[in-house]
């Protein structure tokens, strides 16, 4: 009997990463069977600057699964990120075609293609995700998200698109199926890791999820269980690796294991925190201008929380708190607290939370099925599999 196998690649600016998943029908998850990683090279802020570096990095990252999984990779799901990628809200609203005012299908697809007619500008954008928000029916909001079969004159819908830079997604496509590799689908890296890292609590009651990557900084927010809002900030942890530089007149090498507690040199600690704290400050005040643009900053009841390879900060969960006026709570910490273990942290969410998308597709196809509350389990699977 074939192997169901469902891959992810999570092609971050610092580091490409790979895990190789089984699903078995009757599971809940898919179980991980291998993950592979490798450094980058060839991009700038999430953009692809270099297709050949970055190609040899993606082949090296996959190349290292299939040998740690034991299985040929043909096929994956891809992350996509960058400074392009963002939302828009736009409104429609339709008159129901059928004489007896009963909802169809086609009025839904039809509100909804006057809903992207009205978003504006979408010229070199690629749409990734249409996501309803909100129907409305005669004026009056539908509290399911399927209206057909109901019974109303005028259809509204407020629709959230995600998009990213066309070229970009091109490029991204071109070079991983050049390798040999056939892309499943591409999904927005802050969706993929809201797989992973969220509960449903957390997305029903209000939450916003940041990823801390190298050159980037991806957030999404969610209420009523699903996603309101995305956004990618051009600045991430290796600016705090710069600023430490600086600030110590030491090269990059020596600044990076500063950062991470690995340094055997001695700095005056005071000094070593206003830097960092000044960088996340930067960062978490950008969020909180995005969040009074949207009008949810300090109305998020289960808070921040806060992943990627710039979480690790140890102070960074307090700062965040103070900032935003908000729960905050960052779910690779108790990974952290062996040195050993620092690969097996919630950098790793993008990419198993693509293989989750993907066994979600194996269920009921186009639908998006967030599962929460595995963190624990990802975590000891990496640490069985990784070194």
């Amino acid at each position: 009997m074939a192997r169901n196998i469902i891959t992810g690649i999570d092609i971050g600016t610092h580091t490409t990463r790979v895990v190789v998943t089984e699903f078995v029908k009757g599971r809940v998850i898919p179980r991980i069977i291998g993950v592979g990683s490798s450094e980058t090279k060839g991009l700038r802020h999430g953009y692809i600057i270099n297709h050949a570096d970055t190609a040899r990095s993606i082949a090296q990252a996959i190349k290292s699964a299939e040998k740690n999984a034991k299985v040929p990779i043909k096929s994956a799901y891809l992350s996509i990120g960058g400074i392009s990628l963002e939302s828009i809200v736009s409104n429609g609203q339709t008159i129901i075609s059928r004489a007896d005012s009963e909802v169809t299908e086609l009025d839904v697809k039809n509100v909804l293609a006057v809903s992207k007619e009205n978003a504006g500008d979408l010229a070199n954008k690629r749409i990734l995700d249409i996501i309803p928000l909100k129907y409305k029916l005669d004026g009056k909001d539908v509290l399911t998200q399927n209206p057909e079969g109901m019974q109303g004159a005028r259809l509204e819908v407020k629709t959230l698109f995600i998009t990213c830079l066309e070229q970009h997604f091109a490029d991204l496509v071109h070079i991983v199926e050049n390798i040999g590799v056939e892309t499943e689908d591409v999904i927005a890296s802050p969706i993929a890791a809201s797989l992973v890292a969220l509960t449903k609590k957390q997305r029903a009651v209000g939450c916003v999820l940041a990823n801390i990557g190298a050159e980037t900084v991806s957030i999404v927010v969610f209420e009523d269980d699903i996603p309101t809002s995305v956004k990618v900030f051009p600045i991430g942890s290796t600016d705090i690796t710069n600023d430490i530089a600086l600030g110590f007149s030491i090269p990059l090498e020596e600044a990076e294991r500063l950062k991470k507690g690995d340094s055997r040199e001695t700095f005056p600690k005071k000094k070593l925190d206003e830097i960092i704290e000044a960088r996340l400050s930067d960062i978490f005040e950008l969020i909180e201008l995005h969040l009074k643009k949207i009008g949810r900053n300090g109305l998020l009841p289960a808070g921040i929380i806060i992943t990627g390879g710039g979480a690790g900060v140890s102070t960074i969960a307090d700062l965040a708190k103070a900032t935003l006026n908000l729960p905050s709570t960052n779910p690779q910490t108790s990974a952290l607290a062996n040195q050993k273990d620092r690969i097996a942290d919630s950098s790793w969410f993008v990419a198993y939370g693509l293989s989750i998308y993907g066994a979600n597709q194996e269920r009921n196809p186009q639908v998006i099925l967030p599962i929460g509350g595995i963190k624990k389990k990802v975590l000891s699977w990496f640490k069985q599999l990784l070194p």
